[in-house]
């Protein structure tokens, strides 16, 4: 039995249980509704308000899912490096691959320090401190690749949700700084790009950047609003007529993941019922056929880490189908293993699966509703 389920068996709902494991009335403010009804705040971002779980939602994960979850995590912890680290070969130390690894673990309703995988999630978090240079920028220099800016973003995404979840000054000290970089290097169409400096930008890296101011916010770090509302600029000049998204400005396809990114960037700017979202979730959709033939597509786990998103915030009919299908899909991709397997690696696959498939826990603060 998993830990959520322990919890549960208690009589606790996943928010509940998350407040008494993190006492800190951060860690149970749930993203605002995709209904309406939440107020904007000085930081531009809505306002978060207390839910629950929707109804339902709990009883997706299926005796087989649940399976595939405690066999996945149970892999995964078994991967981490001697200095909190994981990732193996070019990506070994690689801070993108930590910190989702870190997101996996508490997904599974552990925190920092506390539950069965707190010390792997306590290692991880000390090795992305640990890679926080005085400017803020979070980068290992011999595992970074092409992209450090990928790694900084959900660099700062794993330490803003564990900040919500501890409260501790050392970290809030090392998101600030993350946070601060991220605002900086925004350029001027409104996105960010590979390296930290004001040049072009794509819609991928603008996610990640996004995605992680919203959960700084979240946990109660200051975030400009005209940084919000230029990403919100930015990320609506990049959909196309099909309602998908292109790469860059300059022009382009659409394709899946980065649409699936496009529509999360937006919500994680508080951009709901929109007609930009409603185009790009019908984009979405249509997606769906190939999901239940097993059709890959280069970025296939970033993609359907977004889509998870996208489709968890939207709820309703829509997640109701859209999880049920990427729910089978990974578990007939799932190695008898127990691993994901991924180019990047297969600690990065593992990682990104379980995040998806744990996502009705409600228990990440960035995906509570």
């Amino acid at each position: 039995m998993r830990f959520p389920q322990v919890l549960r068996s208690f009589g606790l709902t996943a928010v509940g249980a998350s407040l008494l494991l993190a006492s800190n009335p951060a860690f149970a403010q749930d993203a605002p509704s995709p209904n309406g009804g939440a107020k904007a705040d000085a930081g531009g971002f809505a306002e978060a308000r207390k839910g629950d779980v929707p109804e339902g939602t709990l009883e997706m994960v299926t005796p087989e899912t649940d399976a595939a979850i405690t066999e996945g995590l149970t892999w995964l912890a078994k991967q981490q490096n001697d200095d909190g680290s994981f990732g193996t070969g070019a990506y070994r130390g690689n801070i993108a691959v930590t910190s989702l690894a870190g997101l996996a673990f508490m997904a599974s309703g552990s925190t920092p320090g506390r539950g069965p995988y707190g010390a792997h999630i306590d290692k991880a978090l000390q090795y992305v401190l640990e890679n926080t240079s005085p400017s803020g920028f979070i980068s290992v220099p011999n595992s970074a690749t092409h992209g450090p800016m990928y790694a900084h973003g959900f660099g700062t995404l794993f330490l803003a949700e564990a900040y919500g979840m501890t409260n501790r000054p050392e970290i809030r000290e090392k998101v600030e700084k993350a946070v601060r970089l991220i605002i900086d290097t925004q350029n001027r169409e409104g996105g960010w790009r590979y390296q930290p400096v004001r040049a072009d930008a794509d819609i991928s890296v603008t996610i990640c950047q996004i995605n992680a101011l919203r959960a700084a916010r979240n946990a109660g770090i200051f975030v400009p609003k005209e940084t919000v509302d230029a990403c919100i600029h930015y990320v609506k000049q990049s959909q196309n007529p099909d309602g998908g998204f292109r790469y860059m400005l300059q022009g382009g396809a659409s394709a899946f993941p980065r649409s699936a990114a496009g529509v999360v960037a937006l919500y994680s700017a508080a951009v709901y019922d929109t007609k930009e979202v409603d185009a790009g979730i019908n984009y979405l959709k249509t997606f769906m056929p190939d999901i239940k033939l097993g059709q890959r597509y280069s970025h296939y786990f970033y993609g359907h880490y977004y889509a998870a998103q996208a489709f968890w915030i939207r709820g309703g009919e829509d997640w109701n189908a859209w999880y049920p299908s990427i729910r089978e899909e990974l578990i007939r991709r799932r190695s008898p293993l127990g691993f994901w397997q991924d180019t990047i690696g297969n600690e990065y696959g593992t990682a990104m699966a379980l995040i998806i498939l744990q996502m009705p826990n409600n228990f990440l603060p960035i995906f509570q509703r």
